[in-house]
């Protein structure tokens, strides 16, 4: 074996080993303050082998734990705002975020174009699929070691279904004998926390890593009732041998945590008397169980504090070994188990009681109190309620298999990688939407009956339809489709003096095959009290007797070229154009889907275009990387919530700046992305064209603060964006509606009391600002609108004993 080969060798048999030890006191390369956004660091995230930084050709970055408890998160998504280019709106509880990349869009939520993988395989394969986000399955705890993200280059080659970039959350592997356990409390919120972590080496070759969390309490938001409960087990086994590794991984997780959907609120962002925006939420201890018919039109009821509940058993293998003759062989497998459920309350009307009373009780209908202190009473006409859906799915199987397989070949300076990923994901998931009628209150909302003039009873304890009439039932749904996915690719990577050239290539094919229903009226005695009440008299069920095929298939061709110019030890220069595919899944459903079964070839796939010029810079206790970016995108989907479909095209343009300063003990560091994005051709609605995408901001920024003493550290950080438009599909002037920008800022503060303990304080929204991330109208006449948003949380407290050992 030549050098070179050795030292190819270590830096991709070792790279997960490497970034898996990475902390606060485990990697000098992020301390180093000549190095203080980790240019030297060896990266293993959308590249083939291990590769240095200032050697790639691409844009990443890396989150370690400290920059996290500085930025103070209480959501993995939430982490993810401190990464350049990278637009979280993580206004929707422990999941159900909308991550963005570059200005690529997001038109029906979720993270459609980024990947986010879990040490280096995709949580999902569909970042998107409906009320299963991928970070719903997703939890940050001690085991983490780091974070490492790519914005465009080869995410297009290397991954399936990642355009956009992949955002890769890396895992300890007891690499050093030490533990920790953390119990962290809200100090102004009911929140309870205990994370522990244990890694060690069993023999000389064989070493293992330990962890999770359990945790309690009502959440950042008032609820009435302990919304997040449950927890996460995850350990890994790694064997060295003289020529490699292999590593066995499991994960269980069983977590329920609330859901946070649009808040009613002033067009200003002023919060309605009686309903703080940012920390009261729907959810009420009087609107706790819905009834209705479930998938297979069984009897069945759902309960609201399952809330978003991830229940996942997932079982990895990992392996790498140097063959002989400059041979490398590298496999990662995982199997997973996943289902859960998905359960929170939609307003979709905020009106009068005397409008929505009239709505569905005819002239004269009166809205009653069915529960809470005032029951049996009448509304005031002119007081304030809501129509309320139940988004109320029932994620029956989301499993999957995935396995990428790479052999390696080096010669000399050059090194060609020849691969094979192939992956099984299944959708099956079943609506049992409900409607109901609730006063608009903070404080544990009541349930509203309505009464017609003659005294007929339209509703029962609050609920007037078994599914939603309100948008024409459109949602009592079940399918069930597995897509299959293969992708050969093939790298080629050369070192020419200064230069450093790569070029890849992917070919992905794959099907899709299985069934969806839709829904069908009946009269049912729900209640089974022998009565036929008015809302029995047309239930919402599943159509199980007229399932419509899915039977589709998809190929096309991704590849990425790039090169890297060395100007100096500490400046590097690099250049990249991609072109990739991203497929659509479970959104083709209703509406995109032939009667055959078929989909066209444009509605199978959406590709995605990227250029991309950078510059790495370093000197002394200077950091910089800077990336201008120019993307083309295009775009099928469907939006459950306005239940229109998008047919579009898209250009964004922009820059992304990362920089890091040291000053004594002052540690400065920060992100901004720079972004002109707008839509070049909709399909569906002409009007569109021209406009700039919804919720898309020009800029976006985070700025973080740390001074150091001996014994303690205090933090500071702001993360901030500009103005946006809620909607694209409407003539973006004076009375469309956009969202003012906003600052968020989070302190943290730390104390050493002893050898290995440390007390903790972070906040939240230190200042309790008004920050809106989304909404469902478009239009306003005035400030005094009333729309529904989502906003982030206000202020919250916490603080944290953490003994490390």
């Amino acid at each position: 074996m030549n050098k070179n080969l050795s030292k190819k060798y270590l830096s991709s048999s070792l790279a997960f080993a490497m970034s898996a030890s990475l902390g606060a006191t485990e990697n000098p390369q992020i301390e180093d303050r000549d190095d203080a956004i980790g240019l030297e660091r060896i990266i293993v995230t959308g590249v083939t082998q291990g590769t240095r930084v200032m050697d790639s050709s691409v844009s990443v970055s890396t989150v370690t734990p400290d920059e996290l408890e500085v930025s103070s998160p209480r959501t993995a998504a939430e982490a993810f705002r401190i990464i350049p280019g990278i637009k979280v709106e993580s206004t929707g509880g422990e999941g159900n975020a909308n991550i963005a990349v570059r200005g690529l869009p997001v038109a029906a939520g979720g993270s459609k174009f980024l990947q986010i993988q879990e040490d280096g395989l995709p949580i999902l394969q569909f970042g998107d699929i409906a009320f299963a986000n991928a970070d719903i399955f997703l939890r940050l705890d001690s085991t983490m070691a780091t974070i490492e993200s790519i914005r465009g280059g080869s995410a297009s080659t290397l991954a399936s279904n990642a355009p956009g970039g992949i955002i890769n959350v890396i895992s300890k592997t007891g690499e050093s004998d030490s533990g920790s356990i953390a119990t962290t409390y809200g100090v102004d919120y009911d929140s309870f926390r205990t994370d522990f972590e244990y890694g060690s080496d069993i023999n000389d070759t064989t070493r293992f890593h330990i962890g999770g969390f359990v945790r309690d309490g009502e959440g950042s938001r008032n609820t009435g009732y302990t919304s997040n409960s449950g927890g996460q087990l995850k350990a890994n086994l790694t064997k060295e041998f003289d020529t490699g590794y292999v590593r066995l991984y499991f994960k269980h997780l069983n977590d329920k945590t609330v859901s946070y959907l649009p808040m009613p609120m002033y067009a200003d962002g002023r919060s309605i008397a009686g309903f703080n925006a940012s920390s009261d939420a729907i959810q009420s201890a009087y609107f706790l169980s819905t009834h209705s018919l479930g998938g297979d039109g069984e009897m069945r009821n759902g309960d609201m504090r399952n809330g978003m509940n991830p229940l996942v058993n997932s079982l990895g293998l990992e392996a790498s070994f140097e063959l002989e003759n400059n041979w490398l062989i590298e496999n990662r497998f995982r199997y997973s188990e996943i289902s859960g459920n998905f359960l929170s309350p939609f307003p979709a009307q905020v009106a009068s009681s005397n409008d929505i009373a009239t709505s569905i009780g005819g002239e004269g209908a009166t809205l009653v109190y069915a529960n809470g202190p005032q029951a049996g009473a009448t509304m005031s006409n002119d007081a304030l309620a809501m129509r309320i859906h139940t988004f109320d799915v029932s994620m029956d199987d989301l499993s999957s298999i995935v396995n990428d397989f790479k052999l390696i070949k080096v010669l000399d300076d050059t090194s060609v990688t020849l691969g094979y990923y192939n992956s099984m994901q299944t959708i099956a998931m079943s609506w049992m939407w409900n409607s109901y009628v609730m006063e608009l209150k903070g404080d544990n909302a009541a349930l509203l009956n309505v009464v017609g003039v003659d005294g007929t009873q339209y509703s029962d304890n609050g609920l007037y339809a078994y599914g939603v009439p309100y948008w024409d039932n459109c949602c009592q749904r079940k399918y069930d489709v597995d897509y299959t996915i293969r992708a050969p690719y093939l790298a080629v990577s050369t070192q020419l003096g200064d230069f450093s050239f790569d070029a890849s290539a992917r070919y992905d094919s794959g099907d899709a095959t299985g069934y969806y229903a839709s829904t069908v009226q009946s009269e049912i005695d729900m209640n089974q009290d022998g009565n036929i009440s008015v809302p029995e008299m047309s239930v919402s069920s599943v159509n199980n007797a007229n399932p419509m095929p899915v039977n589709y298939g998809w190929n096309y061709m991704s590849y990425s070229f790039g090169v890297n110019y060395s100007v100096a030890q500490n400046l590097a220069l690099f250049a990249r154009s991609s072109h990739g595919g991203r497929v659509n899944a479970d959104r083709l459903l209703y509406g995109k889907v032939n009667d055959d079964g078929s989909v066209s070839k444009q509605d199978a796939v959406d590709f995605v275009d990227q250029y991309e010029l950078g510059v790495k810079y370093r000197l002394d206790a200077l950091s910089l990387f800077a990336t201008t970016f120019y993307a083309e995108t295009e775009e099928q989907n469907f939006e459950a919530t306005s239940q229109d479909f998008f047919d579009r095209k898209y250009e964004a343009k922009g820059i992304e700046l990362e920089a890091a300063y040291y000053i004594g003990d002052f540690d400065f560091r920060g992100n901004v992305t720079w972004t002109d994005a707008e839509i070049t051709k909709d399909g569906l609605n002409a009007d569109s064209v021209g406009n700039t995408p919804r919720r898309q901001a020009d800029y976006i920024y985070t700025l973080m603060g740390q001074y150091n003493f001996d014994l303690a550290s205090i933090g500071l950080s702001l993360i901030g964006t500009t103005a946006s438009y809620a909607q694209d599909n409407i003539v973006q002037d004076d009375d469309a509606l956009k969202f003012d920008g906003y600052n968020q800022v989070n302190a943290f503060a730390s104390y050493i009391l002893t050898e290995g303990l440390t007390v903790s304080l972070n906040v939240n929204n230190l200042f309790n600002a008004t920050g809106i991330t989304e909404a469902e109208e478009g239009v306003v006449s005035s400030a005094d609108d009333i729309i529904r948003a989502r906003t982030i949380n206000g202020r919250t407290t916490s603080a944290t004993l953490k003994y490390d050992f």
